[in-house]
């Protein structure tokens, strides 16, 4: 009556995933991985990597490499940024360096002082230099 050997049995893998948060007056020197998502408030000198959002509090100041999902910057940003989709800079972020996203939207009053690639143009980009190449090819012969 109670048998449990004719039900499947299913497991279900939790995917815990928690904010992580620098807070204001605190300095982290290094390298921070993680899967969740950051807030940084205070300041980071270093390398993040995170599947999560990365958010740049008002207060926040990051000296380094990052590479995310998403990112929200209102504070400060210097060095190499890898957005794999969507990066928002608020009208107070300050952003300088190198940019790779997916996606960008800028608020105005954001200075955004970086070399900017998105995914996507530089292929399309190349290709049309390519077949602008054999075109000059074929036109040569």
């Amino acid at each position: 009556m109670f048998n449990n050997k004719n039900k499947k049995e299913t497991t279900v893998e939790k995917k815990t995933t928690g904010r992580n948060v620098i807070g204001k007056g605190t300095k982290i020197t290094g390298d921070l991985i993680s899967e969740g998502d950051f807030r940084i408030d205070g300041t980071l000198e270093g390398t993040l990597k995170t599947n999560g959002r990365v958010i740049i509090g008002h207060d926040g100041f990051i000296n380094g490499t990052v590479e995310c999902s998403n990112a929200d910057v209102e504070g400060k940003f210097s060095g190499d940024f890898n957005v794999a989709n969507t990066l928002t800079a608020k009208s107070t972020a300050n952003i300088t360096g190198n940019v790779n996203v997916g996606q960008i939207s800028t608020e105005p009053g954001a200075a955004f002082n970086a070399t900017c690639n998105m995914k996507g143009a530089v292929k399309e980009l190349a290709k049309k230099t390519t077949d602008v190449q054999k075109g000059k090819q074929k036109s040569v012969s």
